[in-house]
């Protein structure tokens, strides 16, 4: 059971890591533009070494729509943090379970916060993939998906990971708790 909650763990950690690290970052997306190359974040876009805020967008014809889009996928991002945050919170906690909290077992609550977690960084990654290939990619001839989008989708999974090991290790302790009662 231990093995379980301390792979799930690290797992989280490493999940939580990565998602603060993509939704900080300014490479989702790399382009040519206008012979100079650029790349864009959640927060900022960046053309021949200077940096502009998303709001200042370049394409004046569209900025409502994409300022929705990118709101939308930063706060999938900064919700799917919160909840892992609060997963490895529970899960740390699930290591000294105390027998008053019979009711609310805190490996079964941090599993379920990782799958949270999950759910919401697949929503803003969806969210962003396709808007970046229907919308933005027709834009830009030359483009391509980069490392801090790439990050994403890795943190999706190791949050993934966090919730399976931590719904194993609850499920172990019920198996336990049934054949000891007996």
């Amino acid at each position: 059971m231990y093995s379980f909650m301390g792979g799930g763990l690290f797992c989280a950690i490493v999940g939580n890591i990565l998602l603060v690290g993509s939704t900080a970052t300014d490479y989702w997306m790399q382009y040519r533009l206008s012979g100079n190359y650029a790349h864009q974040g959640l927060w900022r876009y960046c053309m021949s070494n200077k940096c502009y805020m998303q709001t200042d967008s370049i394409v004046i014809t569209y900025t409502c729509f994409l300022s929705a889009y990118w709101n939308a996928t930063r706060a999938f991002m900064i919700l799917s943090a919160m909840s892992c945050f609060s997963g490895i919170i529970a899960g740390i906690m699930s290591f000294a379970q105390f027998s008053s909290f019979e009711r609310f077992n805190r490996s079964f609550a941090a599993g379920i916060m990782f799958f949270v977690s999950t759910l919401f960084v697949l929503l803003g990654m969806a969210i962003y993939t396709g808007v970046t290939i229907n919308f933005l990619g027709k834009r830009f001839g030359d483009w391509r998906f980069s490392w801090s989008y790439i990050l994403g989708w890795v943190a999706m999974l190791m949050t993934f990971f966090a919730g399976i090991f931590y719904i194993c290790a609850y499920r172990m302790c019920e198996c336990r708790r049934g054949t000891g009662t007996r």
